[in-house]
Formats: C-alpha cells, structure tokens, sequence
C-alpha cells in the first residue's frame, strides 16, 4: 500500500515534512486571523445594526462612516490588499513575510465581508420582537445580546460558516506572497517546479477543510434552527 501511494504521489511524500508544515502553517493563519475576524465583524456587524436608520440605538453619522469603511475594503481584491497592508503588518506583527505577515492581511480581508454576514443574519430577527424588548423596558444591550444574538443564532453560524470557508480561500491566495501555508506549498513546489501531484494533493486536502468545516456549519444550523 505505501509502495503504491509513493507510485501516485512520489512528490509529495518524498517531502511530508514540508507538507505538514504547510498543513499546520495553513491551520495556525486560519485560526487565528479567523478568531479575531470573528470579534471584530461580530461588533462591527452588530453596531450597524443598530445604529442604521430606525435602529435602537440609530446614529446616521456612525453608520454612514462604518458602512463606507466596510465597503471600501470589501471593495479592494485580496491580492492587492496583501500587499498594500505590508507596512501595518510590520508595525502589527514585526514582519510582512510568512504566516505572522499573514493574519494582519487577512483580518483586513476577512473582518468586513464577515460584518455584512452578521447584519444579514441580524436582518432577519422580527421586528416585533424588538418592540416587544423595547415595550418591556429593556435596555439596548439586553436587546442585543437577548433577542438579536439569541434568535438569530443559525443566521450568524451561517454566516460564520460561509466566512470560514472564504478565509480558508484567502489563506491560499495569501501563498502567493510567501505567506506559508498549503498555498505557498502548491506555488513553490507543485506550479514552479511543475509536480502536478503537489497540487492534486493540495487541492483535496482544502476540499477535505472545506467539507468539515460546512458539515459543522450545517449541524449547528439545524440544531439552532426553530
């Protein structure tokens, strides 16, 4: 059986080392660019909520500058903001290159797109139930963790899902700049040096990523589903 596999994919295990590497490096950008894209589109996502037109806490001025930012860097392809980012990067993290450069870029890629999911996802709360909140005396902060958090809980897992498969896109293209990970193994080894099982390889692995994280995605949906 090893014999075979070496037949198929003689590349890729003549160099597992390096392939693992690119596996962990790509899961250590994942979870934590996403950990805390998650935070920040949370509270951003929540606080256009809120501060849009007929929101409870409505604030046209906070809203239109938060809608524009979001829309300006949603607007910007990732590739350019990778390195158009470079020097907050070096202030942020120390360096540009590798898979600490990474994350700062990602977050910048990740944190808007994951924004507009949770105001989607927040969208979809009936309104009757805020002024049933409102009506009871409740204040803006128990609305918001009681009644759009609580009830929209398969949206954001939704959202969150849809998210964390993108940012697992993003790591990949992040490979382009030497970012590390399986993206930075398929250019280097599988494009550059023209070993088609590397990229084979690499491609079934992200699918195998993207399936468990839609699987998790899905039950949580189900489950929180009314």
């Amino acid at each position: 059986m090893q014999e075979l596999i070496y037949n198929v994919i003689p590349n890729v295990m003549g160099k597992l080392p390096t392939f693992y590497q690119a596996i962990g490096d790509t899961l250590i950008m994942a979870l934590w660019s996403g950990t805390i894209s998650f935070v920040l589109g949370m509270i951003l996502g929540v606080i256009i909520t809120v501060t849009r037109s007929g929101g409870i806490l409505a604030h046209k001025g906070l809203y239109q500058v938060l809608d524009k930012v979001i829309n300006f860097f949603r607007s910007i392809p990732f590739i350019i903001l990778l390195t158009g980012v470079m020097p907050v990067s070096r202030f942020i993290m120390g360096t540009a290159i590798g898979v600490e450069g990474a994350i700062v870029p990602l977050v910048f890629g990740t944190v808007p797109f994951f924004a507009r999911q949770i105001e989607s996802a927040l969208a979809e709360i009936d309104h009757g139930l805020i002024e049933a909140a409102l009506s009871m005396g409740k204040s803006p902060l128990e609305i918001i963790f009681q009644v759009y958090l609580r009830e929209s809980i398969s949206g954001i897992a939704r959202g969150t899902t849809i998210t964390a498969i993108s940012l697992l896109g993003l790591t990949a293209m992040a490979g382009v700049v030497g970012a590390g990970g399986l993206g930075d193994y398929a250019i280097r080894y599988g494009h550059d040096r023209n070993q088609t099982d590397v990229t084979y390889v690499t491609v079934l692995v992200l699918v195998f990523m993207v399936s468990i994280i839609q699987i998790i995605g899905n039950r949580i949906v189900k489950k929180n589903t009314h």
